[in-house]
């Protein structure tokens, strides 16, 4: 590791939630002009050491030095004066407001500057980090990619000089997520520290300078980034054995059509005809806001058709709809796994609960008692860590928690699974395991697969479907290489030339 002094500096920095000790006298340094890689399993601890540096949380223990003297963040809006900014997983903007808006939004002078004087400051600051975004533009209608863009200008415009970004690509296109390693080389070059969290191991090599292995809230190694040889060694250093993120696919005759979807259109989806049968993964790609979300969602019965037919498990989907039994039917595994997927407040037995208790119900009574037992063995089968059914869903970190929810679904023994981006977040020895339920899965039921990674759709599905402007505009085998070499054609709209 470099011998500079460190900007930033934690020493044997402990926090515990509960019985969990999610950081345990960790010490690392963050330096001025590089880029340090946070990386680790799920539940690792990497978030909430973060979260301390951010002034976010609290530690129990430890101490924080800023250029070499103590410092204590007893909230956000003392990490920011003294320079260090997060951008997190989940946007923190509003969306009615323009981008210029949200950046001056919070400072106490912004309220004088005219919308002229506040655009030409935004752009000025967005040119000089390479960025797109235009500052007059309402944030509610912009992609991903411009969003965060927006969280960075936040930042940068509070002359944050210590910047962290925590799975910052989750939820980007492989283009965005380009441009955005070129704005934090930009920032790199003037100085800026950038703290790094991701599990796309391939992007830590690519952009780091140091990183830093978190297991079980505990630092394991320290290195600089040269003397990782492969992104295999990484994962091998990461996980303690070999990942490779390989599944096997044994054939599986494709038998009863289990989704039927014919000339369907709804709000932000223009058509979609496709079929899916029992033992095989349809991988739906595309750009995110083409109209994934609201295919699923319409198939889902979270709304309703406007035009077209959908026949689930051989039923019109308002019939399915008017009277779903709890197993052997439709499992959907949502994105918003803390929205959606979950309840944040409850135990993760009541979160099993939620789409279970059918299976626990005798007469009257809710047999919670079983329920329990049945929970806790999940709870170890898929390795959730806390391993605990009373602790609550927003003590799990987000890949702890969706391994939670595929746990619950995959019990119910559906016929049927629509699983919108099921690894994203996850760590890459989580994402071999759930690719390998999924296929393990497709022996009983048929999958829609929504997924931004390619790679990932490539690997699990028997067929491909690519979405643009809201109309599913193809599908194709897998095996079909020429179709699938113009897939990045597809997904972005342009024709045969």
């Amino acid at each position: 590791m470099t011998a500079q002094v460190p900007v930033i500096r934690l020493e044997e920095i402990s926090k515990a939630f509960g019985e969990v000790q999610a950081n345990s006298n960790i010490t690392l340094d963050i330096h001025q002009g590089r880029v340090l890689a946070l990386v680790g399993e799920n539940g690792a601890g990497k978030s909430t050491l973060m979260s301390i540096l951010a002034g976010q949380l609290q530690p129990d223990s430890g101490t924080i030095r800023l250029k070499g003297a103590p410092v204590a963040f007893s909230n956000t809006d003392k990490a920011i004066a003294s320079g260090i900014g997060m951008v997190y997983q989940h946007f923190k903007l509003v969306d009615a407001m323009t981008v210029a808006e949200n950046v001056f939004l919070g400072k106490s002078d912004g309220l004088w500057l005219r919308h002229g004087a506040m655009n030409r400051e935004v752009a000025e600051l967005a040119r000089s980090y390479g960025m797109s975004v235009r500052p007059e533009a309402v944030v509610g209608e912009l992609s991903m990619g411009e969003r965060q863009q927006v969280e960075i200008l936040k930042l940068l415009h509070r002359r944050s000089s210590i910047l962290i970004f925590d799975e910052p690509t989750a939820v980007l296109t492989p283009r965005e997520s380009e441009e955005l390693f070129a704005t934090i080389r930009r920032m790199i070059e003037q100085g800026k520290a950038i703290v790094f969290i991701s599990h796309k191991l391939e992007e830590v090599r690519a952009l780091a300078d140091d990183i830093a292995i978190l297991k079980r809230g505990q630092i394991i190694d320290q290195l600089e980034a040269a003397q990782v040889t492969s992104s295999a060694d990484l994962a091998r250093r990461m996980v303690g054995r070999a990942v490779l993120l390989e599944v096997e696919r044994p054939p599986v005759e494709p038998r009863q059509v289990v989704l039927k979807v014919s000339n369907l259109r709804a709000q932000g989806l223009e058509q979609a005809d496709f079929e899916l049968r029992q033992g095989e993964v349809l991988g739906i790609v595309g750009v995110a806001g083409n109209g994934q979300k609201p295919l699923v969602e319409t198939i889902c019965g979270l709304s309703p058709p406007r035009e077209g037919h959908i026949r689930i498990l051989g039923q019109e989907w308002k019939r399915f709809f008017s009277r779903q039994a709890w197993e052997q039917t439709l499992s959907y595994i949502p994105e918003d796994r803390q929205g959606l997927a979950t309840c944040q407040g409850l135990s993760l037995l009541d979160n099993f609960l939620l789409t279970t208790r059918g299976g626990f119900v005798r007469g009257p009574w809710l047999q919670r008692r079983q329920a329990g037992i049945k929970a806790d063995g999940l709870i170890r089968d898929f390795d959730i860590r806390p391993p605990d059914p009373e602790a609550l869903a927003w003590q799990l970190s987000g890949g702890n928690l969706q391994k939670m929810v595929l746990a619950r679904e995959f019990y119910r023994k559906p016929r049927l699974i629509v699983a919108e981006q099921p690894t994203q977040g996850l760590d890459i020895a989580a994402a071999e395991d759930v690719w390998n339920l999924l296929m393990k899965a497709r022996e009983q039921a048929g999958i829609l697969l929504v997924t931004g990674d390619l790679s990932e759709a490539l690997a699990l599905s028997d067929r491909i479907g690519v979405m643009y402007d809201g109309t599913l505009v193809s599908t194709f085998s897998r095996d079909d290489q020429e179709q699938v070499e113009r897939i990045p054609q597809m997904m972005a709209g342009l024709k045969d030339s």
